[in-house]
């Protein structure tokens, strides 16, 4: 900062307070060659000029034994003046054994009369000054001057020091304010720093009581770092009180609070509350919990399918993924026949091995990736349709997954026609399932897409009839070629009279529309024949084969042909 004031001629201002003129001026000799000297003749001449300019001040000496205000009464009134005690002091005396009562009195040093070691007196207001000022700096960059509370990077050295000195239990919080941005969009920003200065009192009136210290880590997240406690419930309704009582009635405030319990020192402290972050955020959308705890078993869950996420377009890219096809068989004869297949994406991950579908299906779906991988199985199903079309002389009809984002694509039936026309297929060798799910979700969409995509030739079939909750009213609104009877009534109807009960069910409404029932997870003979009793003419499943790389399933094709 000396460099800086040099540089544009600046002097920092020194108020020097004495009664005395002879004083005054020995010491404006001294100390106006470094420094900008105005006076002032007793205490209260120097409080008045300081309660106008405080802020330009950088220094006090004052004499003690003064007419209208001694030097006393001004300590006095700057020990209990946030702005006057922001500015050092040093007092002049006489007095060699007054030491300890000067500084007990909040003086930041003494000097002693007469001044006659000028270098001294100079070196000494520098060191006082510099002091002063760095602390200034230290206090702005330590508090969050809109709560009051610590700032992230002060938070975290604190911690630090903390941690050379304790090894008690400690816990690592995270508070989040669930849509806080729509708060500073709907009532403003005002609206929104009061609601957060609101919760940086309370989370301040909180730790009062017990062993704690507390940041705001961004805009609407809070860091609090606690003894161990099982009470934190306690502390989040304490903190909705008290906003449901000053904000808006419609401006409701819901907190998420991650909590990563008795923190493992041998991680540094930032990942501490990186954890009680990933169990807030775990939080986002479930209006069931307000509050979860870290478990590492969660976090490295969390981790696999950030690694899955991370590497699917690769896996896309080197064919890691492959398409595996599970034949279908008409029943209806005396000899079962191949009738179709469905295509099933597996993935053999280079360094993780095979991974289920249960795990990325079902993550890919969440996130929206599944339809990239949904592209990438209607490329490979319509290119291995034609190798055994050219192979063969025999056409094997493969069923692929139209999954429920894929419906909102308004490229979606030109992407499946330019496949077919790449190919050279017909829309009645590339089937489409869409899961019964679908159904309910943006039925207008899905019948727009159906119906045209029917008008084009495609056959429709509704997968896992009965898992979900369409109704019969949709079946009759929507358009469909093939009702697919979920595998989990299949597996149990010779033991479960209800599961019977579903696939008679199934197998009237098929009836009463006039469509085909393909029933998956077929194991065993006596389910077959069963189903086959019902007038179901279609099966799936293991009885006749697991799903199995285009390689293997060409035995079916082969034995189909001979025959």
């Amino acid at each position: 900062m000396d460099r800086i004031l040099q540089s544009v001629r600046a002097k920092r201002k020194v108020l020097v307070v004495d009664d005395e003129m002879v004083n005054r001026e020995i010491l404006g000799n001294m100390l106006s060659e470094e420094y900008d000297v105005i006076y002032a003749e007793n205490g209260q001449q120097a409080v008045d000029i300081l309660r106008d300019d405080a802020d330009t001040v950088s220094l006090i000496l004052l004499d003690l034994m003064m007419p209208v205000m001694s030097g006393d009464e001004v300590l006095k009134i700057r020990r209990s003046d946030d702005v006057l005690s922001r500015i050092p002091v040093i007092v002049m005396t006489q007095d060699e054994d007054a030491e300890v009562s000067i500084i007990r009195a909040g003086a930041d040093d003494f000097i002693k009369k007469p001044y006659n070691m000028p270098e001294v007196i100079l070196a000494r207001c520098e060191r006082i000054i510099d002091l002063y000022e760095k602390k200034k700096i230290i206090d702005s960059a330590q508090n969050d001057p809109l709560t009051g509370l610590y700032t992230r990077d002060f938070f975290f050295e604190y911690i630090r020091q903390l941690e050379r000195y304790s090894s008690a239990q400690m816990d690592a919080i995270v508070i989040d304010i669930e849509h806080f941005h729509l708060i500073n969009e709907i009532y403003g920003r005002s609206e929104g720093d009061r609601i957060l200065k609101k919760i940086g009192s309370m989370i301040m009136s909180e730790l009062d009581g017990g062993f704690g210290i507390a940041c705001r880590s961004a805009a609407d997240i809070f860091y609090i770092y606690h003894s161990c406690t099982s009470d934190y419930c306690t502390m989040a309704e304490k903190i909705l009180d008290e906003i449901e009582a000053v904000s808006f009635e419609s401006a409701k405030i819901r907190l998420r609070i991650g909590i990563n319990r008795s923190v493992d020192r041998n991680d540094p402290p930032e990942q501490w509350f990186d954890h009680a972050k990933l169990a807030c955020d775990g939080l986002r959308g479930d209006y069931t919990r307000q509050m979860a705890y870290y478990d590492s078993t969660t976090h490295e869950r969390q981790l696999y399918h950030e690694r899955l996420i991370r590497d699917m377009d690769s896996s896309i890219a080197n064919r890691d993924f492959v398409v595996f096809y599970q034949p279908k068989y008409d029943i209806s004869g005396d000899t079962p026949v191949l009738r179709s297949a469905e295509a099933l994406i597996r993935w053999n991950h280079p360094e993780l091995g095979m991974i289920s579908p249960g795990e990325f299906i079902p993550l890919f779906e969440g996130n929206g990736l599944v339809q990239k991988l949904d592209r990438f199985v209607w490329e490979e199903a319509a290119s291995q349709i034609a190798f055994w079309k050219e192979k063969f002389g025999f056409t094997v009809p493969v069923s692929v997954n139209v999954s429920r984002i894929d419906i909102f694509d308004p490229e979606l039936e030109n992407r499946l026609l330019g496949i077919l026309d790449k190919y050279g297929l017909s829309t009645n060798e590339l089937l489409l399932e869409i899961t019964e799910s679908s159904y309910s979700d943006s039925a207008g969409r899905l019948i727009e897409v159906v119906n045209s995509l029917r008008n084009k030739g495609f056959r429709i079939e509704m997968d896992d009839f009965g898992s979900g909750y369409s109704s019969l009213n949709m079946l009759t609104t929507i358009p469909i070629d093939v009702l697919k009877m979920d595998m989990k009534f299949v597996r149990n109807m010779l033991n479960d009279e209800k599961s019977l009960k579903l696939c008679e069910l199934v197998m009237d409404i098929s009836r009463f529309l006039d469509v085909p029932v393909v029933a998956e997870g077929v194991e065993e003979k006596a389910q077959l024949d069963r189903l086959k009793s019902m007038g179901c003419e279609i099966i799936q499943g293991y009885y006749f084969s697991k799903p199995v790389p285009a390689d293997q399933f060409e035995r079916f094709i082969n034995k189909e042909t001979r025959a």
